[in-house]
């Protein structure tokens, strides 16, 4: 989920949805593209809390896609845990999540190429003052992460922070991201693992809630997932890469990971 998030200061502010195509793309004539997400992620993917519409850099990123392909968005929603085995099956056409891409999910599920780079930082609330990074965190027994089973989140908290343990009990399990945050808020878990993008737009959300601690955990690639052998496969490539070049991804960024945490 783009240059590194960290580079982001530098995004133009254009308006991507007059943007030209920056090359001719494969013309897919009117299809009808079933693709899920969670609504569970913010910024990449939440529910608008004024219309109860699914809204956020996803959302605008596949649209604009399919707009560029002469193609239609038919937009499901999912549940994390069954969402990969879901387009596994063909129930779905394309699934994006802030979906890592590795070679684990690789073998069920054909990926896009990158979307976006991120890196994995530790959430805390703002008056958190036992510990100001991972190692001291991972020395403190008594701290405990929120996180999603199964999500690259988990896996950085289980081996790169704590013992390599899976069944840690330092990590209480939740079943959504926006629920392992309500936990940090709360005061249930001391901190949420969470790329830039996530974390800065929960920090603007919540005024003097949360805090960034310590450095980046690792880097991964965000991507979109196809049922596997899916001949779309190249042609929202082609797509992306256009939105790339042209500015596209750039004013995405813009428009989620500043204007938006401006305004809210």
């Amino acid at each position: 989920m783009k240059s590194l998030i960290s580079c982001l200061a530098l995004a133009v502010a254009v308006t991507f949805s007059g943007l030209s195509q920056a090359e001719n793309l494969p013309d897919l004539k009117g299809r009808t593209i079933v693709a899920v997400t969670e609504n569970a992620y913010t910024p990449l993917n939440f529910v608008d809390p004024t219309t109860g519409e699914g809204i956020g850099w996803e959302y605008d990123a596949m649209n604009e896609i399919a707009r560029r392909l002469n193609a239609k968005v038919d937009w499901q929603l999912s549940s994390w845990d069954t969402m990969i085995q879901g387009v596994k099956q063909g129930q779905y056409d394309i699934g994006m999540d802030g979906i890592t891409i590795n070679a684990e999910r690789a073998q069920q599920i054909d990926f896009s190429i990158p979307y976006m780079t991120s890196q994995q930082f530790m959430l805390v609330r703002a008056d958190e003052t036992r510990f100001d990074d991972a190692k001291s965190f991972a020395a403190n027994k008594d701290l405990q992460f929120g996180a999603q089973p199964g999500t690259t989140n988990f896996y950085v908290a289980v081996y790169d922070v704590l013992d390599g343990n899976e069944d840690n009990p330092r990590i209480t399990l939740l079943e959504t991201f926006g629920a392992s945050v309500q936990a940090l808020k709360t005061g249930d878990v001391d901190s949420v693992l969470m790329d830039a993008t996530s974390a800065r737009g929960y920090i603007g959300a919540n005024p003097g809630a949360f805090k960034i601690v310590g450095g980046p955990l690792g880097t991964e690639d965000f991507g979109f997932i196809l049922t596997p052998g899916s001949d779309l496969r190249q042609p929202i490539n082609a797509a992306i890469m256009s939105m790339q070049k042209d500015g596209t991804m750039d004013a995405l960024n813009q428009k989620w990971f500043f204007d938006y945490n401006q305004h809210h």
